[in-house]
């Protein structure tokens, strides 16, 4: 097993100090003789990692004054979700479940609709094939490799990178932290229909109805409208 880089280690704590509030927009980031005697590390490591809390947006570095802690919220990137997850051991906080679920299901449901009127038949071929695979799998680890195969085809069908690359993200995500994988990839009893409606939808090319079915899929049953909530059959 390969050693953990002592820098990262340095960053992990200087990183869930920012993240936690320890350390609050605008405070000074302890000097790098200070960091380096604290962790008991050398300066070129402290360098390190102050360098990837810059390439983060987390801290100002300014020559000839103390690099300064930002605004993580208003400065940080999609990245740092999988950093705020990874911070949770015992439970993901239930705001950052939500923020998480909402993304995923807007980006999901323009996702869908996009492929539909994008790609060519053989990869709304490809994708309508692969939610059947989805629908037919139950168990959380198969479910989950499933439904991470189904997003593939249907963000690279509705050829948009940025979403390609959200996703990416997520997926970082869901491995990491296993609440947010039952929240996200879990069945439900009424899903079979909704991922047979999302394989129609694709041969059919039709959008609205990709979108339908998808919003059906990814959004938790208690935001559901009643005319949303049931069976598509």
């Amino acid at each position: 097993m390969t050693a953990r880089p002592v820098s990262a280690s340095v960053h992990s704590h200087l990183r869930d100090a920012i993240l936690s509030g320890e350390l609050a927009p605008g405070d000074p980031v302890p000097s790098e003789r200070e960091l380096s005697e604290r962790l008991g590390v050398n300066r070129h490591a402290v360098r390190e990692a102050i360098k990837r809390l810059q390439q983060a947006r987390l801290v100002q570095v300014s020559q000839g004054g103390p690099t300064r802690v930002l605004d993580w919220r208003a400065s940080g990137g999609l990245d740092l979700i999988v950093d705020l997850v990874r911070d949770h051991s015992e439970r993901i906080d239930p705001g950052l479940m939500s923020a998480i679920t909402e993304m995923r299901t807007c980006i999901g449901v323009d996702v869908a609709r996009r492929c539909a009127e994008r790609a060519s038949a053989a990869r709304r071929e490809a994708a309508a094939g692969q939610s059947e695979v989805a629908a037919a799998t139950r168990e959380l680890a198969a479910r989950t490799a499933a439904n991470t195969a189904l997003w593939v085809e249907l963000v690279d069908g509705a050829g948009n990178l940025a979403y390609r690359l959200a996703l990416n993200t997520l997926v970082e995500g869901v491995a990491a932290f296993p609440e947010l994988d039952a929240r996200l990839n879990a069945p439900r009893d009424d899903d079979a229909g909704h991922y047979a409606a999302l394989a129609a939808a694709l041969r059919a090319g039709d959008g609205p109805g990709c979108a339908d079915a998808a919003r059906r899929l990814l959004e938790p049953p208690e935001r559901l409208t009643p005319s949303r909530a049931g069976s598509t059959r």
